[in-house]
């Protein structure tokens, strides 16, 4: 049986209000499936409120965007690991294209992050991804190679095999281009042989997930690629009609 991962990525959206009536939406009309996890991503202060709505619901899961790499810290408008964890997060998005490209966050900074993380009992999604110009240049596989070694340089293999790794080309966030079928496949295919040299067999068992203009009419030909194994959802996972179309999928 497949074990696919949905996730959605509110970014800067849904306040505390509009998270609360989404997830009363979303939860009184999913139904648990034995074959998927739902996760959350919603901004740090509506956190609590997804938290709270999902707590009777083992299938569906919150995380944070973010974090530092810092434990504790002088650190004004960061959140580290362990807060995210008290919090109610166990899952976190690491090195997703806006910070790396819109914050300027390095391989270096995402590697520490995937440590803090695994420190605190955080579950990390480490998002890989080459931009237009390096596509082009026909460097994809290259780049993802080299943010994903990065991201998990010292990670011990047992702990890495409890991952979860997203490709989101960058030129197909928030676009309305994606990568096709075939375009995912090739570079999930050379992800997880990746994850097996580093980890053996065991990189088998990690959730790929694709991101990258995910909508419920091009859902199912991606999750159908191979090695996807689910999505990481911006734009289209802020309608909840939407979202529970896209959950159900696959």
């Amino acid at each position: 049986m497949r074990n696919l991962v949905f996730a959605a990525n509110w970014k800067m959206h849904q306040a505390p209000a509009d998270a609360a009536a989404f997830m009363r939406t979303f939860v009184g009309q999913y139904a648990r499936q034995q074959d998927r996890r739902v996760l959350f991503f919603p901004s740090a202060v509506s956190l609590h409120v997804v938290v709270q709505a999902i707590k009777e619901r083992a299938d569906l899961e919150a995380g944070v965007q973010n974090i530092h790499w810092e434990d504790k810290g002088a650190f004004t408008g960061e959140t580290s690991a362990p807060l995210a964890r008290g919090a109610g997060a166990r899952h976190v998005l690491i090195g997703h294209s806006e910070r790396r490209h819109v914050f300027g966050e390095t391989d270096e900074e995402t590697g520490k992050k995937v440590a803090a993380a695994l420190r605190a009992g955080l579950t990390p999604t480490i998002c890989v991804g080459e931009t237009l110009a390096q596509r082009e240049r026909g460097e994809t596989l290259a780049v993802v190679t080299r943010q994903l070694r990065a991201a998990v340089a010292g990670i011990d293999a047992g702990v890495l095999a409890t991952t979860i790794v997203a490709y989101e080309p960058v030129w197909a966030i928030g676009t309305g281009k994606n990568a096709t079928p075939a375009d995912a496949g090739e570079v999930h295919s050379a992800i997880r042989a990746e994850l097996r040299s580093l980890v053996g067999e065991r990189g088998a068992a990690v959730p790929i997930l694709y991101g990258g203009s995910v909508n419920r009419s091009n859902v199912d030909s991606l999750l159908a690629a191979s090695e996807v194994g689910g999505v990481l959802v911006g734009g289209a996972s802020l309608d909840a009609e939407q979202w529970l179309a896209i959950a159900r999928s696959g």
